[in-house]
């Protein structure tokens, strides 16, 4: 993997998509006066990790492991511990395990094969997605989480997201899509409380809007593969 030329890959379109991420980051960090360098530095990395990840480019994977592990620690800082849990025990290494599966199915040198879940897969996929819910659900309630019901909820799209991700599906996109809208929920309630995490609320925006170009760009992907393949 070599980061100089997958951003050589990047076409026009997606240049400016994360170019313009990382303008608006850096401009609400600045606007807003925050003095959380660690929040705009994983903000700045998770931008990125996306436009890779939607490109279906393995360092995207990388950079999702460098983004999980930061994020950790500023919902640690809250006292968000679903988060803390969910990016440190299952996006990180669900992330890991994605890189390696994604470099194993190669599409082409940095473009991962498509794949399409089956029926018993997407079976597996919900009876596990309850049964880690209600597991981190109550570990949360325990620890006294702040805001409970959307950090839980954000156990579930999140979990979805990252098996979606190693089965190399597009739908992928669609579960981080829907934990994006819960985590700018969870995080205008934590800048109603401190301000220097506003620019964690322009992060998920910004991942939303690159999480709905990464569902476009792998159906695409996917109509294009199956084409080559007949």
């Amino acid at each position: 993997m070599n980061i100089l030329k997958s951003i050589k890959d990047l076409t026009i379109y997606e240049r400016v998509i994360w170019i313009s991420s990382l303008i608006l980051i850096l401009t609400s960090f600045v606007l807003f006066e925050s003095s959380d360098y660690l929040t705009v530095i994983a903000s700045l990395v998770g931008a990125t990790a996306l436009i890779f990840v939607g490109k279906g480019d393995a360092i995207g994977q990388l950079l999702t492991i460098v983004f999980a592990l930061l994020y950790a620690i500023i919902s640690f800082g809250f006292r968000y511990y679903g988060e803390m849990l969910t990016y440190l025990a299952m996006t990180a290494p669900s992330a890991l395990v994605a890189m390696i599966n994604w470099l194993r199915h190669p599409y082409t040198k940095r473009e991962v094969a498509v794949s399409k879940i089956q029926g018993k897969q997407w079976f597996f996929l919900m009876i596990s997605a309850v049964v880690v819910t209600i597991i981190l659900g109550f570990i949360l309630s325990e620890l006294g989480t702040t805001n409970l019901m959307f950090s839980t909820l954000s156990v579930t799209t999140s979990y979805l997201a990252s098996m979606l991700t190693i089965f190399r599906s597009r739908y992928y996109a669609i579960a981080y899509a829907l934990n994006d809208i819960i985590l700018i929920i969870l995080w205008i309630l934590a800048t109603m409380e401190n301000i220097n995490y506003m620019p964690m609320i322009i992060c998920f925006i910004i991942f939303l809007v690159n999480d709905t170009y990464g569902y476009i760009h792998w159906k695409v992907m996917e109509e294009r593969q199956q084409k080559d393949r007949t």
